[in-house]
């Protein structure tokens, strides 16, 4: 499975979210709005990756476990959002693994933090 159909696989798991581009690239949204995550990859930088809301604090702890497949990306950052480079080479499978968990990980949470209550709460009853 490629990286874009993992993270679209992702993204649509979540309660009403919806894929449409935005600026000339994939992205998610909760409802109508707001966006979540986005998909990245001609921002000057010749690069793949996410680029997804996070609740405060997250983008620090992401970018200090692990600088080369985090960052703080363009025009979003300054609003704490969190970049994900998909195309790091994997060490070995079990890294892959435990990367695409994390993936999973901020995926989530960009939903949590821009859904409504309600879906919220339907996604953690949905995970009971």
């Amino acid at each position: 499975m490629t990286a874009s159909a993992r993270i679209r696989a992702l993204a649509l798991a979540l309660p009403e979210a919806t894929e449409r581009v935005s600026h000339g690239e994939s992205s998610w949204f909760v409802r109508k709005a707001p966006q979540f995550v986005t998909m990245a990859d001609h921002h000057h930088d010749d690069r793949l990756a996410i680029w997804a809301a996070a609740p405060p604090g997250a983008q620090t702890d992401w970018v200090s476990r692990d600088p080369t497949r985090f960052f703080v990306p363009p025009y979003v950052g300054g609003r704490g959002w969190i970049g994900v480079y998909l195309d790091v080479p994997s060490a070995d499978e079990t890294e892959d693994e435990k990367f695409w968990n994390d993936v999973a990980d901020v995926v989530e949470d960009a939903y949590r933090t821009v859904a409504p209550k309600t879906l919220i709460r339907k996604l953690d009853e949905d995970s009971r």
